[in-house]
């Protein structure tokens, strides 16, 4: 391919195949018990400067549990895939508030600070606006087809998204002549995670992985990522697995721990199992106006609980949860 142009931002994840290989070659493929509490993936698969990619999108699906602990282990420096990231990446944010962290050092942005319709996180908004960290621009398809070349053991894919654009002049893609046709493509550099986090419907102990309902591009994440933290909503035995083996998504091999976590997309929601908690994520985007009031609120709800279960007992607990389930599977909206 002939090169034409390329975008003014930085890469900040490493694209090589070659290194990537290198990395999976020493990877156990062993049909393990990876069965494993979140604090404890958290401390031995994620280190600080680490290149971070988080499942699900938006408010769906989404492993909350995973970050808050990263917050209450105050890992620093990490780069960040804002892939369509709503809630989590408003957690990340926190963890850069004057006096902790800072939790982020650079983001890949297709999609953050919005909380889609609910509107913009006060303190996202704050870090971005600070200049205290790097950004590169992609649209949310261009993330998606990073995963993918990653997740085919390449280097970069082409891709007509955002030629002519002013995302293109932002981002660390390249613009190139086919050699075949001569007609202009995208080059779009291959993004392996050092650590993955994705929350699932249904785990067994090995990290077989069932998903309901749509998967993004999470199943190009699993594929990437060099570590991957599996939480679920429910740990199944490998015989469940195994009865039906075409309703495995992500398999054993691309997992490094899995964590049974009920409720570990809240207060996002979790397709076919509950809904969003709309009232506590308008509290969140309330609260961070004023920066006082959100260290008192970050302290109840994460820095003062020791698990995710605690956390949401101080969200409600088990009654609330049952209305958002109620609310997910019967109710008209």
């Amino acid at each position: 391919m002939l090169p034409l142009s390329q975008g003014e931002g930085a890469l900040f994840s490493d694209p090589s195949a070659d290194n990537a290989r290198a990395f999976f070659a020493n990877k156990s493929r062993a049909l393990t018990d990876k069965v494993s509490t979140v604090r404890e993936a958290v401390s031995r698969l994620l280190s600080d400067g680490d290149y971070l990619a988080i499942g699900g999108f938006g408010t769906n699906r989404i492993p909350t549990a995973v970050v808050h602990e990263i917050l209450r282990q105050d890992k620093k420096h990490l780069r960040f895939a804002g892939h369509t990231a709503t809630h989590d990446f408003q957690l990340l944010c926190a963890g850069n508030l004057p006096g902790r962290g800072p939790t982020l050092a650079a983001v890949d942005v297709a999609y953050v600070v919005g909380l889609e319709a609910r509107g913009l996180s006060p303190q996202a908004r704050r870090v971005l606006e600070s200049g205290t960290v790097r950004c590169t621009e992609w649209s949310n398809y261009a993330l998606a087809v990073r995963f993918k070349a990653a997740a085919m053991g390449l280097s970069f894919l082409p891709s007509r998204s955002m030629l002519g654009t002013d995302t293109f002049r932002h981002s660390a893609a390249r613009e190139a002549t086919c050699p075949f046709t001569g007609e202009r493509f995208a080059l779009l550099p291959a993004l392996y995670p050092d650590v993955a986090a994705i929350h699932v419907h249904e785990a067994d102990c090995y990290g077989n992985c069932r998903i309901r309902g749509i998967t993004v591009a999470d199943l190009e994440l699993a594929r990437a990522a060099k570590r991957l933290i599996v939480t679920c909503e429910r740990l199944v035995s490998n015989q469940e697995i195994r009865h039906d083996p075409r309703r495995t998504d992500i398999p054993y091999f691309c997992v490094d721990a899995v964590c049974e976590v009920p409720y570990g997309s809240y207060p996002g929601n979790m397709p076919y199992e509950y809904f969003s908690d709309e009232d506590h994520l308008r509290q969140w985007l309330t609260v961070e106006r004023d920066i006082e009031s959100f260290r008192r609120f970050l302290d109840r709800y994460i820095y003062e609980v020791t698990t995710f279960n605690e956390y949401l007992e101080r969200c409600g607990g088990l009654d609330r949860l049952q209305a958002l389930r109620h609310q997910e599977r019967f109710c008209d909206r």
